[in-house]
C-alpha cells in the first residue's frame, strides 16, 4: 500500500525534510507499475519492488562513481570497513529504538556512525603515520564488535531480523529508507559534480596536488564520507557482507576495456547498473537472496570483460605489427 503525501500533521522534522523525496517514491511507483501493466511483468506489480529497483539502479550510479576514485587509489577495501561499522550503526539504531523508543531509522543511525568511522580512518592515519589498511582493519574491528555486542545485549528483542543487514532484503525497503539512500544519492552526485577536478588530482598525484595548494587530508576526508553513504545506501539490498563488491567489481571490469579515466567510469555505471538489474529480477523469480546474486552476476560481467579486454588488446596487437629488424647485408 503506497504512502500518502507528508504532511506537518503526519509526521516530524525529518520526514518533513524528505517530502520532496516522499513525493518522488510516487510518481516513481506510479511509472513502474504502469510499466508493469504493460508489460505484464509480476515484479513490476508490487510496491517494494518499485522501491527495490530503484534503489538499485541509484547504487549502480553513486557505487562505482565512487569506487572508480577508490579503486585508482588503492583503497578498495575501505568499503569492507564501513560496510562493517554501517552495522553498528544500525545496531545502535534498533538498541536506541528499544531502549528509548525514538523511533529513529536505523539506516539514519548508520549512515552517522558510517561516516564518523570514515573520519576516523582517515585520522589514524594522519595521528599515527600508519597505513590505511591498518586504519582499516582497526575501524572494521571495533565496528563490528560494537554492532555484535550490541546485538548480543538483545533489549528488546534487537537481534530479530539482523540478517536483512548482513544479506540484505528486497521487501525490507521501506519507503523511509528508500528516501534517504535518495538523499545520500544527490548528496554523492553533487559533491562528486563540484569537486571532481581535485578529487581526480589528489588521487593520481598527491604530491603535486599539495604543492598546487589543493588540501589533500580535506579531499580524503570528503572521498571517505562519501564512500561511507554509498556503503549505508547500498547495504539496504546487498547486505554488509557484501556491499563492498558493488564498489570494486564493476570497476575492475570497466578498467579492463577502457581506455581513459572518463570511460573507465562510465562503462563501471554500465556494468554496475547491468548487474543489479538482471541480479534483482533473478532473484525475485528464484527466491534467492538479491545481494548474492547481484554480485555473481557482476563477478560474471567482470570475467567477461577480462575476455573482451584480451581480444581488445590482440587485435590491437595484430593490426600494429613490430616491423622487423633490418638485416646487414639488405643495407646498400
Amino acid at each position: 500500500m503506497s504512502r500518502g503525501l507528508v504532511t506537518p500533521l503526519q509526521t516530524g522534522p525529518l520526514e518533513l525534510l524528505l517530502a520532496p523525496l516522499y513525493w518522488f517514491l510516487q510518481l516513481w511507483s506510479g511509472f513502474v507499475y504502469w510499466i508493469g501493466q504493460m508489460t505484464g511483468f509480476e515484479l513490476l506489480q508490487y510496491g517494494f519492488m518499485h522501491r527495490a529497483i530503484l534503489v538499485g539502479l541509484c547504487i549502480g550510479v553513486m557505487a562505482p562513481l565512487i569506487g572508480t576514485f577508490l579503486v585508482h587509489r588503492q583503497l578498495a577495501l575501505i568499503g569492507d570497513a564501513l560496510a562493517h561499522t554501517g552495522f553498528a550503526g544500525v545496531a545502535v539504531g534498533l538498541f536506541l529504538n528499544a531502549v528509548l523508543d525514538l523511533g529513529v531509522s536505523p539506516y539514519l543511525t548508520a549512515v552517522v556512525v558510517a561516516m564518523i568511522a570514515a573520519l576516523f580512518i582517515e585520522l589514524i592515519s594522519e595521528a599515527t603515520d600508519a597505513y590505511n589498511d591498518v586504519s582499516m582493519a582497526i575501524v572494521l574491528s571495533t565496528g563490528f564488535a560494537l554492532g555484535t555486542t550490541l546485538i548480543s545485549i538483545n533489549a528488546g528483542g534487537l537481534a530479530v531480523g539482523v540478517n536483512q543487514f548482513l544479506f540484505g532484503n528486497l521487501a525490507t525497503v521501506s519507503q523511509d529508507s528508500a528516501a534517504i539512500l535518495l538523499a545520500l544519492f544527490v548528496i554523492v552526485i553533487g559533491v562528486v559534480g563540484l569537486t571532481r577536478n581535485q578529487l581526480l588530482y589528489v588521487t593520481f598525484d598527491e604530491t603535486a596536488a599539495a604543492v598546487s595548494g589543493i588540501s589533500v587530508s580535506w579531499y580524503n576526508r570528503i572521498m571517505v564520507m562519501l564512500t561511507a553513504m554509498v556503503v549505508v545506501g547500498a547495504m539496504q539490498i546487498m547486505g554488509v557482507i557484501l556491499v563492498a563488491a558493488m564498489l570494486v567489481v564493476p570497476v575492475a571490469g570497466a578498467s579492463q576495456v577502457s581506455r581513459s579515466f572518463n570511460e573507465s567510469l562510465l562503462v563501471s555505471v554500465v556494468l554496475a547498473e547491468l548487474a543489479v538489474i538482471l541480479g534483482i529480477a533473478v532473484s525475485y523469480y528464484a527466491e534467492a537472496t538479491a545481494g548474492g546474486v547481484i554480485v555473481l552476476i557482476a563477478v560474471t560481467v567482470y570475467s567477461l570483460a577480462v575476455v573482451v579486454g584480451k581480444l581488445q588488446s590482440r587485435l590491437v596487437a595484430d593490426s600494429n605489427p613490430e616491423m622487423g629488424s633490418i638485416e646487414a647485408g639488405e643495407i646498400d
